[in-house]
């Protein structure tokens, strides 16, 4: 496996598991407020990294394996 598509599985785990992570801090019921304002932060997060994962696709098209 090349680094190049290392890379770009390593972004899709990352995206999924803070999405989750804010999804599952924003939705169940009864955790401290803590816990919310580190799910808004993790979606934010979540969101930054797969427009982060698009341009790096668009950019490595370009590089040949």
């Amino acid at each position: 496996m090349s680094l190049k598509y290392f890379h770009i599985l390593f972004i899709i785990l990352s995206v999924l598991t803070t999405v989750g992570f804010g999804l599952w801090a924003l939705l169940v019921n009864g955790l401290p407020d803590g816990f919310k304002i580190m799910g808004g932060v993790s979606l934010f997060l979540g969101v930054i990294l797969f427009i982060y994962g698009i341009r790096f696709l668009k950019k490595s098209k370009k590089i040949i394996i």
